[in-house]
Formats: structure tokens, sequence, C-alpha cells
């Protein structure tokens, strides 16, 4: 085993990088949990790229041209930290002996917001890859849209870091897929090929030719034999800088825990702290002094910390030229400035698509559509599209053009059939920043996306779901296709506002609700089916969805009974008023759209809402039952499906189902009797 570096490097690189071995093993074992291995096997890479290639700026971390850097095996978050505190971001050598503890800013995987520098939060594998992508998309739409000759103010590189998990999973697969067809060429990933997992040598079940399968999706592909040699990483990268067609893979071969006398190479270095002994024995091996802790040698720091100069310098080069941008292009200078700090134009929700009961029913996913474009003349950051559903889904913009390779203006994307990917890539779009992604799909098969969804709402990042055929009124498709706990399953990720609109004017409210929330993501849930359009003058303002819940119909004296219902069960709970009236039995109907939004209210509306002295209740929805009996209450009924549902036409699967007026006001009388 080499201790060092080839003879072509200087002693100093060596420093350099075994103070970020040194620092990710001493942290590790202070904490007692977390993995050394790769942070080791990675240290040489990871310095080349930080301080020779990576343009950024430690003391203004946020700078809009800066490149992006994603560590997608988020479990060597040590060395991130590493680099991050040695390079001079706001991170100390307190905070690096503090690694995950309570409160520390060095959580044990990376967390965006948590920890400066960090551009997204990454442990569950191909997220970051994914995130990555979106960002990679994200720099080459904003260039097509803002750069003119001569003001180049958007260009940047964004470089990931993956492992052979990353590599596994199938949400890579799909991203990879999609960035080759694309032709991201200013996305760049690190490969760290050292053939290990939790459970043994990758080649207990790892065996293909990663190589040819990513030369299959139109990637540029690079091999470094040994990690360890700076003049083989540095020439790959550059290389992969100049690549302009295709994104670029870099195969490293590494070791992990490199310099570990015992455990290199060793799957017991992956999720586990080496050990004293083992620490003092590579230190040893390393050249570094056996019982030094936490040790950053002057000379190595200096070398780090020059990235603070060179950092400010290329902001500031980069500042002079768009002063000269703005001055030659006044009017694309405020609009970037105002979407990179996602600012919206005054007036952007006035005018909008105004619905009547005139117009007769229309299915909210077919208004998102009508309310999507109407929003997007008025929002130019809006950008997205749908995995392969788009025609279904209503989520072309219409007034653009495709985003495509050599397209890159365009506004709508196609995503193919890959949702997992595309809940990822719109987070790494938000994450960018200068954009409001969304997509869309099938209410089912946000399944197939739940992993993006749930980092998404980790981060808080603004970004919008379309997911339409919302309920066992699909039909003829199908028990597959017929979406029964997606429901429950959404509104139980913390951080996301669920919004089921019950009409077209609805739609319309839930759409500016959503481009207006800026801290977090916003799900919309729309029907396949048509709906009448509510009678506003009869029923009262659809911007009572903002509320989250509202009386839509009550009786002059106090009501017996409150129906409470959202999206298309609406119209048969209000259907259900009328027939209970006739039967002498008051019934009030409360739409609730969202529950987050109606639990952001006071005390005293919700009870205005739900007055607590009226204990009997009903809530009607098409999905699971789970969770309603916090607005039911103990004695109250809730008409839900406990089962899948099945092909037939939508109206005879509501039906056999049980939603029905006749049935709400059966169970109303069942639950007034006692």
């Amino acid at each position: 085993m080499s201790k060092g570096l080839p003879e072509s490097r200087s002693a100093i690189d060596e420093l350099c990088i075994n103070t970020i071995r040194t620092l990710s093993m001493d942290a590790i074992q202070k904490a007692n949990s977390g993995h050394p291995g790769a942070p080791m096997g990675l240290a040489p890479a990871a310095y080349e790229l930080w301080t020779n290639i990576l343009k950024h700026n430690p003391k203004n971390p946020d700078w809009h041209d800066r490149d992006r850097f994603v560590l997608s095996a988020g479990h060597a978050s040590m060395l991130l930290y590493s680099l991050l505190h040695l390079t001079g971001y706001d991170l100390s050598l307190d905070e690096i002996k503090n690694f995950r503890q309570w409160g520390s800013k060095t959580p044990g995987h990376p967390e965006y917001g948590c920890t400066v520098g960090v551009e997204t939060t990454t442990g569950p594998l191909g997220q970051g890859f994914t995130n990555a992508v979106g960002m990679a998309l994200a720099e080459r739409h904003l260039a097509a849209v803002y750069n003119r000759p001569g003001h180049e103010i958007i260009d940047h590189h964004t470089y990931v870091m993956c492992g052979d998990g990353d590599m596994m999973e199938g949400i890579a697969s799909e991203a990879a897929s999609f960035a080759g067809h694309m032709g991201l060429s200013r996305l760049v990933c690190l490969y760290d090929d050292n053939g290990i997992t939790i459970e043994g040598g990758t080649d207990i079940t790892f065996t293909e030719d990663v190589a040819l399968r990513f030369k299959s999706y139109n990637w540029h592909v690079l091999k470094v034999e040994d990690g360890n040699d700076l003049d083989a990483v540095l020439n790959a990268i550059r290389e992969a800088k100049a690549e302009d067609e295709r994104p670029s893979l870099i195969i490293l071969r590494t070791h992990i825990a490199y310099g570990s006398p015992n455990k290199q190479d060793s799957a017991d270095a992956h999720g586990a702290p080496l050990g004293e002994e083992e620490i003092r024995l590579t230190k040893k091996n390393l050249g570094w002094p056996e019982d030094a802790e936490f040790r950053v040698p002057e000379e190595a720091l200096q070398v780090f910390r020059g990235c603070v100069e060179r950092g400010e310098e290329k902001e500031s080069e980069w500042q002079e030229s768009f002063d000269a941008y703005r001055k030659d292009h006044p009017d694309l200078a405020q609009r970037w400035a105002e979407t990179m700090n996602g600012s919206l134009k005054e007036g952007w929700d006035k005018d909008l698509t105004v619905f009547s009961v005139d117009d007769g029913p229309i299915a909210t996913r077919a208004a998102s559509g009508k309310v999507l474009n109407a929003f997007a003349d008025k929002v130019p950051a809006l950008i997205g599209g749908s995995a392969d559903l788009a025609p279904s889904n209503k989520t072309v913009i219409e007034s653009s053009h495709d985003l495509q390779k050599g397209a890159y203006d365009g506004r709508n994307i196609r995503f193919g059939v890959r949702e997992h990917a595309m809940g990822g890539i719109i987070s790494g779009i938000a994450l960018h920043k200068g954009l409001m992604p969304y997509g869309g799909t099938f209410l089912v098969f946000a399944d197939y996306m739940r992993p993006s969804i749930r980092i998404a709402c980790l981060m808080g990042l603004p970004v919008i779901y379309v997911f339409t055929h919302d309920s066992i009124a699909v039909g003829e498709d199908g028990p597959t296709h017929q979406p029964v706990e997606q429901l429950a399953s959404l509104r139980g990720i913390p951080g996301l506002t669920v919004i089921r609109p019950a009409d077209a004017s609805e739609t319309v409210e839930a759409w500016r609700q959503a481009i207006k929330t800026s801290n977090g993501p916003v799900a919309l849930i729309l029907s396949r089916q048509k709906l009448p359009v509510l009678d506003r003058t009869r029923y009262g303002s659809a911007e009572g969805l903002e509320k989250g819940a509202y009386i839509l119909a009550d009786s002059d004296d106090k009501s017996d009974i409150i129906l409470i219902a959202t999206g298309s069960e609406v119209h048969i709970a209000l259907a259900a008023r009328e027939g209970l009236a006739e039967k002498s039995i008051l019934a009030r109907v409360v739409n609730m759209p969202s529950w987050e939004l109606f639990e952001k209210n006071t005390q005293a509306y919700k009870d205005e809402v739900l007055p607590p002295d009226i204990k009997a209740r009903i809530a009607v929805e098409t999905g699971c039952p789970m969770g309603w009996e916090h607005y039911t209450g103990d004695g109250g009924v809730i008409i839900g499906l406990k089962d899948f549902g099945a092909s037939a036409p939508g109206g005879t699967v509501m039906e056999k189902f049980g939603f029905t007026a006749e049935n709400i006001i059966q169970r109303a009388e069942e639950l007034l009797k006692g």
C-alpha cells in the first residue's frame, strides 16, 4: 500500500489530503458513529476538485453563478464538512467536533438549510445524483433565456460525487437516461468505484459494466484507474469540462478507508468508526502524528483558504460582467434579478381565468390546465411537465415549446415514464433557484416518486405536484389506477400542503396558493371526471380555499349535522344536504380542500367552521379514512374506502362503494337517531 501520492505531486498536496482524511476519521470516532471509508478514499479527488476546479466563493455561498457541488453519497458527509471548514465556509472546527450531535451544523447526512454550503439534502441514495441533473437542467435553461452575445451571466457547472449504491438505485438510472437525452454537458459525475457496500464486495450483487451503461445513455465516460493520482483526476475533470455535447461520468477506482492497515478495502470501514487503535495505526501509516486529534496544519490551511481569495475574485469579475449586462439589457437584468430572488411581479395573480355555472361541468384537471396557462404568462419562472402524461394531466404551457437539447429555452419538460426521477429533478431545479418547477402524474403514481417528495418536504422546497385522476371515479382502468391510500399518505408527510379543490373556481385558488407558497411543496389533487362549477352567488367565494376549509352551505337555524367533504365529494354532500332538508334535518356543508391550510388558522376560526357543540358529523372522501376522525370526533362517521376500487364506469364504482347522496342521508339519519 502506497503511503501517499505519485512523486509528480508535492508533499503539501499529500498534507492537505491527509488533513481531510484525519479530520473525517477523528470526527466519526468522537461521535462513535458515521462512515469513514468513503471520505478517506475520495479525499484526493475532492481536494483536487475543490481547490483547483470548483468555482465558488466561501464568503458568499449563495453567489448565483457558482458551480454546484452535490455529495450524492450523503453518508460520506464528513468529506463535505471537512471541505467546507477547510476552504473557509462558516463552519467552525467546533462544529466538526460536534458531528452528529444534537443541534450541530454537522448532521449525520448533509441537510440543506442546516449547513452553509450544502446544496441539497442527501442520504437516500440516488436522490443527490438526480437533484444534480435538475440543477444542470436549470443552468442550461436560464443560460438560454438570459445570456446574450458577449454576456455570459449564467455559466457554471454542476459536480456530483456518487458511489456504488447510487449507481444501483433505479432513480439514478432514470435521471442518467434523462440527462443523456438532454445533453447536459455542464453536468460532471465523479463515481467512487471502490467496490464495497455494507454487505461486502459489490461483486455479490453488482457486476454490470457501468461505463457501457452510461455510454448507452449518451454520456461521455472517462476512467481514472488510481483515485490517488491527482494529475489523472485533474486531467479527467478538465476533459469533462471541455465536453460540450454530453454529461460526463468519471469513474474513479478508489480504496475505501485508504491508509488503514487493517480496514482498507473492507466493508467494515463503510459504516462504523475505525476504532482508536486503528486510527492510530492509520495516522502512523499516513505519516501523521499518531496522537494528534482534529489537527489542521497551517501549511494545509493556507492552501485551502486560497479558495476564499480566488472565489472573491471570480465573483467580482462576474459582478463586473453583470453590471455590463444590466447596462446593455436592463429589462432582462431586472427580470433575472427578480426570478433569482424568487420575487413575483406585481399583479401576477390578477385577471385570471373565471369559471361560471354557465360554462357547464369541467374536470378540475382540465380547469388546472387553463389556470396554468393563465399563470404562465404572468409567472415566467413556471416550468415543468409530466411523466409521459401531459395530455391527461393538462400540464403543457401552450405559449412555449419543449425544453430539449438545442432548445433549452423551452418551458415544457418531457420527463418520460420516470416519476421518481421527475420528483428529484424538479427538486434540483428549485434548489438551483430562479425557476418555479412543477411535475405531473396520476395520483396513484405518487407512490413511485414518494422518496423525492419526502426529501423535498424535508428541505422545504417550493415545488408543485400536479396529481390528477384522484379517485375511484377514474373508473374502467380499475384498482391499479384508482388511488385509495395516497391522500392519507401524502397528508402524513410533514411540510407538504395537499389541496383537493371541489370545482374549477377552487382550482384557480389552489394554483394561486401553490405559486405563492415559498416554504414547501404543494400537491394539487385533481379529478379526471367533470364536476359542476359551483354557483358562487349561492355558496360563497372560492377564496375560502385559502383557509383550508370553509362553510359552503348552512341553515338559518343551528344545524343538526355537519357534512365535511373534499373534491368531487363536495357535490355529493351538497345533494345530501338537500335531501336531508326534505326530512327536516338541517345540515351544514363544510368544504375542506386542505387539512394543512385549515390547521394554520386560529382556534376561533376552526371552531366557527366546526362548532364543538355540533357532535354529529360525517366526513366524505373517496380515500382511506385514516385521519378524518380528527375532524369528525369519536361519535362521527367517516364514509371512505377500506378496500381497493374496481374496474367499471366511474359512476358505477362510486355508487357501489357508497359515495352517493342517498348513502350519506341514510348514515346521517342513523347517526342522529343514536
